[in-house]
């Protein structure tokens, strides 16, 4: 399983919004375009 990861650099490590996990590409999609962010997520491999 992988997931896309959004890092925000502007806020602190801990922070709510310092992270957002998508569990595929049109979630993230969908996220950026509501949110009018501009940015990447980077695809990982979920280790079990």
């Amino acid at each position: 399983m992988k997931v896309l990861i959004c890092v925000n650099t502007s806020k602190e490590v801990g922070d709510v919004d310092h992270l957002k996990v998508f569990a595929n590409a049109d979630a993230a999609e969908t996220w950026f375009e509501e949110n009018d962010r501009e940015g990447v997520a980077f695809e990982y491999e979920v280790l079990e």
